[in-house]
């Protein structure tokens, strides 16, 4: 009976996200624009944050590293890349290469936030290879370590791709965000907020949406006590 006992406890142990620090003093952002990007003057972006916020405190990077900030007591150190590369071309690509620093980092949380420049997903076999790529890659990122991980859904949201984000969370013990709803909300369009010359950078989350998505991160890790002061 006690070996019964013991072997489900052990069970419901193993279903849990691997998250038991309650803050955290270094996070790794791996996203695509909506995390950060650079100056381009053909689409008269000038910003080097997340499209389309206003500037870099009101991407939801930023918003996310105050709002943790405030609820543990200090701020983490961040690295925010884009990986858009990996979106486009995820199959065979080169983690050790290209995520270097990345990995180096040694972030003791990584906030994964891809999908939205993921080629249409034609086939169960693409899903699921979408799904291996994903998982390699948040193995990669975790170096033989057992940081906190978080994988957001996409903002866009888009059932195929989202199901395979889900599996590469659940793959490596993960929290899972779903902000399938937010891309519904028009006020939530950085177009709702100001004039974009380009179309593209108007379809991004403004100051609203980011602010939208830092708060589903936040109550993600809110679910399991992460992200509150010792």
């Amino acid at each position: 009976m006690k070996h019964l006992i013991f072997l489900c406890l052990l069970a419901t142990c193993l279903s849990l996200p691997a998250a038991a620090q309650s803050s955290f003093k270094k996070v790794l952002f791996l996203g695509n624009s909506i995390t950060k990007h650079g100056p381009k003057a053909d689409i008269d972006w000038t910003g080097n944050w997340g499209m389309a916020a206003s500037s870099e405190s009101k991407d939801y990077v930023h918003v996310f590293t105050k709002s943790m900030a405030e609820k543990q007591g200090s701020a983490p150190e961040i690295h925010v890349k884009n990986i858009a590369d990996f979106e486009r071309a995820h199959r065979g690509y080169d983690f050790a290469n290209k995520l270097k620093e990345a990995i180096d980092f040694k972030a003791d949380l990584i906030v994964l936030a891809i999908g939205e420049n993921v080629p249409g997903l034609r086939n169960a076999d693409e899903k699921a290879q979408l799904q291996a790529d994903v998982t390699a890659l948040l193995k990669a990122v975790q170096g033989g370590r057992q940081p906190t991980i978080l994988v957001r859904s996409c903002f866009w949201a888009n059932k195929a791709k989202d199901e395979a984000l889900l599996g590469a969370c659940k793959a490596v013990n993960g929290i899972h965000a779903d902000i399938s709803t937010l891309g519904k909300d028009q006020s939530l369009y950085g177009r709702a907020e100001r004039e974009f010359k380009n179309a593209g950078v108007a379809n991004h989350p403004g100051d609203k949406g980011m602010a939208a998505i830092a708060d589903a991160l936040m109550k993600a890790l809110a679910k399991i006590g992460v992200g509150t002061a010792r």
